[in-house]
């Protein structure tokens, strides 16, 4: 027999449960007007996810079991639907999914495997289930399961194995990474294997503080073979029909056991996979966008100086948010050399953002003339009254300004606090400084392919990287060559290389004595540095969690 599913890979927002709410009865009425016995929803959809500590929160709590059951009369009688939520017994919150039918809640489920670790703390929000859950959908025994829970080995998917269902159904919120997709099929495919049925994985969309979640959603049949697959970072329900047994198991709760037939057989779609590029390019849109729009704001502000990086983020946020509602800021002192001006305005011209410039060295000479600074200290008042003017200008206007730098910068301290480190999101601080020029080459590719013009000028591209606040300043007077230098940061940062590991495995060592001493002098300045979105496995932040005052020295 064949079921016809419907996997809504949908964007929640944290908190907003009408909202919520509304768009599973939407979805779930799409699923049932186009012949859909199961509707499928991610993770948490009605409470968004993570919830991190409104989990712990009575009230919300209350209110999302309240939801719940309003929500459950609501949904079309005619469709079974799997709805992640928060619940909570005797106050103990769980992760669970609830089935639907008939206008009431049928079974429950509770997520029995809490991540935690990297960017996941749900030992700390959550109480684990403990048993697994088979409800019988039209005499077919359905297994359900939960994100992690696929992920254990001799598991839950293990004792869930031992049911036999028909059809296994996964719920998931799954953030991005940079090749994960891969990971996530060879991972499904096994585990279709083991249960020896069709499983079918749903991931949500959308942006919620550093997280962004791509969809990816996938359905493979008894073998582990690939039947569908949603595309990344796109919001929709896919129709799959899938071959199933019926009546494998001792099912918990039967909702209904009269087979069903499919009139006319839908042709299943399988989505291209994004290149390395493009992914990270949409996953970075997809979190500023929504950053943007959940916080309640409509427009950014960014200072754009003429270099590689401001002109990434300005790039990203037209794509993101429409040039109309994106403003940049030329804010030259006597050390910015005349490119810089002309290739932001070259930018603005080729965007269509709003451009303007403010000359800032009366405003230094000002501070300068009643403060006596030397040296850096000097250097940095610059970069200080330009962050300055982005803050007055932010609450004059309302826009929320954007952070410029990159996980290379931000891994060695290479910024000035209160200067071009302020701001209220970051959009590539998980983008080391040798993917901030792939990316540009990238954008600037795709809009030349499409017959449009390039984005990024080339100057910005192919120009040495400088700060710009004295004269003939180059970051390789600070830095290692960027190609070297994020080499050594990826080992060190992302794969927790030691000092005596990253020399065995090539690296010179004064240069990592150099680069090791840098990063971890910095960690006080990465805890003050606004939020973006996370690419990689290991972003700073939640993923990456060291003390700022230790004695321990990896050198």
């Amino acid at each position: 027999m064949k079921l016809r599913l419907a996997l809504a890979q949908v964007n929640p927002t944290v908190g907003d449960l009408a909202g919520n709410a509304a768009m599973v009865v939407k979805c779930a009425h799409q699923a049932q007007l186009a012949g859909a016995h199961i509707a499928i929803f991610p993770e948490m959809v009605l409470t968004g996810y993570p919830v991190e500590d409104l989990a712990l929160r009575p009230s919300f709590q209350v209110a999302s079991k309240s939801a719940l059951e309003s929500l459950a009369r609501q949904i079309n009688p005619q469709i079974v639907s799997i709805v992640g939520y928060l619940d909570h017994l005797a106050g103990r919150p769980q992760n669970m999914v609830a089935v639907i039918a008939g206008g009431e809640v049928k079974a429950r489920y509770a997520k029995c495997h809490l991540p935690n670790y990297g960017v996941f703390d749900e030992y700390r929000n959550f109480v684990a289930g403990d048993s697994t859950l088979v409800v019988r959908i039209h005499g077919v025994d359905v297994g359900i399961a939960i994100c992690e829970d696929l992920w254990i080995d001799g598991g839950i998917t293990t004792q869930l194995a031992a049911r036999k269902p028909g059809l296994v159904i996964v719920p998931n919120g799954s953030p991005f990474e940079r090749a994960k997709d891969d990971v996530r099929l060879e991972l499904v495919t096994r585990r279709a294997a083991q249960m020896g049925a069709p499983l079918a994985y749903l991931n949500m969309t959308g942006g919620q503080d550093d997280l962004v979640f791509d969809g990816d959603s996938i359905v493979v049949d008894k073998a582990g073979a690939l039947i569908a697959r949603a595309p990344q970072f796109e919001d929709g329900v896919m129709l799959v029909d899938v071959e199933v047994a019926t009546k494998t198991s001792k099912p918990d709760v039967i909702i209904s056991e009269a087979p069903v037939e499919i009139a006319k057989p839908l042709i299943p779609g399988i989505a291209q996979r994004l290149g390395d590029e493009e992914q990270m390019w949409k996953a970075i849109v997809v979190g500023l966008r929504d950053y943007v729009a959940k916080n309640g704001f409509t427009s950014v502000l960014l200072g754009l100086s003429g270099g590689i990086d401001s002109a990434v983020v300005a790039a990203l946020a037209v794509d993101a948010l429409g040039p109309e509602h994106v403003h940049a800021v030329a804010m030259p002192s006597k050390y910015s050399s005349e490119h810089s001006i002309a290739d932001a305005q070259a930018m603005a011209s080729a965007t269509g953002l709003g451009f303007r410039v403010i000359e800032i060295q009366k405003m230094v000479d000002a501070f300068t003339s009643q403060v006596e600074l030397t040296g850096l200290a000097e250097e940095n008042v610059q970069a200080r009254v330009r962050g300055t003017t982005l803050m007055g200008l932010s609450n004059q206007s309302g826009h929320l300004v954007l952070a410029t730098g990159n996980k290379s910068e931000l891994a060695c301290g290479y910024s000035t606090l209160y200067g071009d480190a302020v701001g209220g999101y970051a959009p590539i601080k998980d983008i080391y400084k040798t993917d901030v020029w792939a990316l540009a080459r990238w954008r600037n590719r795709v809009a030349i392919e499409a017959g449009e013009v390039a984005p990024i000028p080339e100057n910005s591209i192919t120009k040495e990287p400088s700060a710009e606040l004295r004269p003939d300043q180059k970051d390789s007077d600070s830095l290692p060559e960027y190609e070297l230098l994020d080499r050594v940061l990826k080992a060190y940062v992302d794969e927790d290389l030691g000092h005596d590991a990253l020399i065995a495995a090539g690296f010179d060592k004064e240069l990592v004595i150099r680069v090791i001493g840098m990063v971890d002098r910095a960690e006080y300045k990465r805890r003050q540095y606004p939020p973006g979105t996370k690419v990689s496995q290991r972003a700073f932040g939640k993923d990456r969690r060291l003390p700022m005052t230790s004695k321990w020295r990896e050198l």
